[in-house]
């Protein structure tokens, strides 16, 4: 990512407070930035499409969601203190004594989650995990009314945790999982648009990926567009930091390029375009094996319609649905490249059928 331009606006996109089923500040932002280089759409379930080539042969897809893990204030108790519960999946033990941030009645609300301190804990109960129904959210109300003047149930919110870079062009911020693939199709969509392609390309922001049971944005956006094929950008594992069995989840580092998913909901056509592409542009790449669901939107594409011929590309991050999770911006540069190098092999004779 060597265009400060871009840098910039990843940080940015990375600050918008954005929990699944509350995306319009993020993809406000991708919006706007798209508008620059690409035809600029969006649909009533908040999913944000940017088109270059529309009559260009075949059309496809690329994806990332915009949402991120977050909070919902589901009480509020007569001292003013706020009972929340999460958006997505939390691990309860990384909220303890984190800032917050929610979007209250008339604009942000911060506040801090609290737990009862350590010298209040009785001592056979000290080892014991914290669960989300221990803590509650203080925005320093004295009463329930004075509470419910700034806030009220169903309000949505992040930890407030800003983006810091690091040594060796790694980068740690919340929502990473998944601003990151938002931000790679499109920085892949500009340069495309630079020079087009023989394909029609859709970069899509997809919404609620993180709660998406029934298959969220990617099912309905990919589900209109009707793409011949489409390509999943979403966070992986990096499994280089202490105590990651790589036996069981894979060996995928910082660094190490853009990883391949390989088997459930992953066309086979589409992986072995996605390595010849890699190889031919001597882009590093992992493989990560998908017997069952991939963990991504790709679970909802791939079923769309009368099927649609999916690939899965995943850049490696450490400490995955925290508030300090790690990228390596070499990887993310490489999912880019990799991006517009299947792309650009694409024509209208292209077929993806499997055999």
């Amino acid at each position: 990512m060597t265009d400060q331009r871009s840098l910039d606006f990843f940080k940015r996109l990375l600050d918008a407070p954005g929990p699944s089923g509350f995306e319009r500040g993020p993809a406000r932002l991708w919006r706007d930035e798209a508008a620059g280089f690409a035809k600029v759409e969006a649909d009533v379930a908040g999913n944000c499409y940017a088109t270059v080539n529309p009559g260009g042969s075949p059309r496809v897809m690329l994806t990332g969601h915009l949402d991120e893990i977050g909070l919902m204030v589901v009480h509020v108790d007569d001292d003013g203190f706020l009972s929340f519960a999460g958006i997505g999946g939390w691990d309860p033990q990384v909220l303890v004594g984190q800032r917050v941030r929610l979007e209250g009645r008339t604009g942000p609300v911060d506040g801090v989650i609290g737990k009862k301190a350590i010298h209040l804990i009785k001592s056979d109960e000290r080892e014991k995990a914290s669960k989300i129904t221990d803590l509650w959210i203080d925005i320093g109300a004295r009463t329930r009314a004075e509470a419910l003047e700034r806030v009220r149930v169903g309000d949505a919110g992040v930890l407030r945790a800003g983006v810091v870079e690091l040594p060796n062009r790694r980068l740690v911020s919340r929502s990473i999982d998944n601003r990151v693939g938002s931000f790679v199709v499109l920085e892949a969509l500009r340069q495309l648009a630079a020079k087009l392609p023989a394909a029609s390309v859709v970069a899509v922001g997809t919404t609620q990926e993180e709660i998406a049971s029934t298959g969220g944005g990617a099912r309905t956006s990919a589900f209109g567009l009707e793409p011949a094929a489409a390509i999943v950008v979403d966070v992986t594992h990096a499994t280089d930091s202490p105590g990651v069995e790589k036996k069981e989840v894979g060996d995928f580092k910082l660094g190490g390029g853009p990883v391949l998913s390989r088997g459930s909901a992953a066309s086979p056509v589409v992986f072995e375009q996605l390595v010849a592409a890699a190889e031919a542009e001597q882009i590093p790449y992992g493989i990560e094996a998908a017997p069952r669901g991939t963990s991504t939107d790709a679970d909802a594409i791939y079923t769309s319609r009368r099927g649609i011929a999916t690939g899965v590309v995943s850049v490696p991050c450490r400490y995955m649905h925290s508030p300090n999770e790690m990228v390596d911006l070499e990887d993310l540069d490489r999912t880019v490249a990799l991006l517009c190098a299947w792309v650009r092999r694409l024509g209208p004779a292209t077929s993806f059928l499997p055999y």
